[in-house]
């Protein structure tokens, strides 16, 4: 899907899936390094208006349509870049909400592209979706196994026998679509669970 992004920005795109508590899940971006890189250093997410209208609109628009403020110039200065036309899309709801940003030098993006690349990113929000929050049993489990407890200590510090310690990781595992124990708390981990 990333690919296809590629093909239909020219000049680049961000992807921030699933943006929790003012940071994103999966961040990925193709635009200039150096435009990255000054984004970056400027904190620029937190003054965008592109990233401002993502988190208050559910919907698709041309970066040229938004008429919020952008008093610290984020999108004029961007054009030092080459990303003179874009268009962004948001979805997903406010407490996990996904926005993909795509630039291009040379023209406006048409209907027919903004609309192909919201195709796109309801499936990268889809895909990359964390799973059902866990439980308070399966949290517990974890995290005296993140802290490195072996089985008995854990199921002595819960008060629970070990066959029921296991069981706990295991229902974890499934809902995380983890195969180890290990990866389940790398993926927890990701996901902000633990």
């Amino acid at each position: 899907m990333l690919d296809q992004l590629n093909a239909l920005a020219p000049s680049g795109y961000t992807v921030g899936l699933h943006i929790r508590f003012a940071s994103p899940l999966v961040l990925k971006s193709s635009y200039p390094a150096a435009w990255q890189q000054e984004y970056q250093d400027n904190a620029y997410a937190l003054r965008d208006p592109l990233v401002f209208w993502g988190i208050g609109v559910s919907g698709q628009t041309r970066w040229s349509e938004i008429r919020l403020p952008d008093p610290f110039s984020v999108m004029e200065k961007a054009k030092k870049y080459g990303l003179h036309y874009g268009c962004v899309v948001s979805c997903g709801p406010i407490t996990s909400r996904s926005i993909v940003g795509c630039a291009r030098s040379d023209r406006e993006f048409t209907d027919d592209e903004i609309d192909s690349i919201a195709v796109i990113a309801r499936a990268l929000h889809e895909a990359a979706a964390p799973p059902a929050d866990l439980t308070k049993a399966q949290i517990e489990a974890l995290r005296l196994i993140a802290d490195g407890d072996r089985h008995t200590a854990a199921a002595a510090k819960l008060g629970i026998s070990e066959s029921a310690l296991k069981a706990r990781l295991s229902s974890a595992r499934v809902r995380l679509g983890a195969r180890t124990t290990a990866e389940a708390l790398k993926k927890a981990r990701e996901f902000r669970l633990l």
